[in-house]
């Protein structure tokens, strides 16, 4: 890309990429051998690894899981949500922005765009995850009055309540209590946050409601 933009800006007179080949490394017969790991949860896996988050999941796990698996939003997009990115009235949430934690450590965050121009956008979400968002709500108002000064206040919807309150969960954590979960369920421990969304994409696809 840059040598094409400098033949442009009339910098170089060709690109010496243009006629490069990048090989494909081959796998190996042991890398052939192994089992594939599927990329999302079937129907009924998803419906059990739900009933789970509800019976034996840790503070947020059902919120933090339903809404992955009902929008499709990477990880990143879900603990950077904040309540103005929540509109009620219309059952919509926006994603403009993404989490950036390389170091883990829960005060040094950085809230950045998106991975592409095309992942800012407004998903229409259903009411079971809209009710999940405003019973969340009520629960954390609660725990801002009990904390009071003491509370990160910057709006975060999957915000800690113990050790830095207010502050966004890591991503780290949400991994980490998904692998918990799935072994509880007796369901692969291979899944992450991100195969909810291809099982989001996988149930739009048999839904048959158009990808596009």
């Amino acid at each position: 890309m840059i040598f094409r933009k400098a033949v442009e800006m009339e910098i170089i007179k060709r690109d010496p990429t243009e006629f490069a080949v990048i090989k494909k490394a081959k796998k190996t017969i042991e890398e052939l051998e192994m089992p594939e790991v599927p990329r999302y949860l079937e129907k009924d896996e998803l419906a059990l690894f739900l009933e789970t988050a509800v019976n034996k999941g840790l503070e947020m796990d059902f919120l933090a899981f339903l809404t992955l698996s009902y929008t499709g939003m990477r990880v990143g997009e879900l603990v950077s949500l904040k309540w103005n990115d929540i509109n009620f009235k219309e059952n919509t949430i926006r994603i403009i922005k993404t989490y950036y934690n390389p170091s883990n450590n829960t005060v040094k965050y950085h809230l950045v765009p998106p991975k592409t121009k095309g992942s800012v956008r407004k998903i229409i979400i259903e009411d079971i995850v809209i009710n999940a968002l405003k019973k969340h709500k009520e629960m954390q108002d609660n725990v801002k009055m009990e904390i009071g000064d003491s509370y990160y206040d910057k709006d975060f919807i999957f915000a800690k309540t113990s050790q830095y309150p207010g502050y966004p969960i890591l991503i780290k954590t949400v991994e980490m209590r998904m692998k918990r979960l799935l072994k509880i369920a007796g369901l692969n421990q291979e899944f992450t946050p991100h195969s909810l969304r291809h099982t989001h994409t996988s149930l739009l696809a048999e839904a048959r409601v158009g990808l596009e």
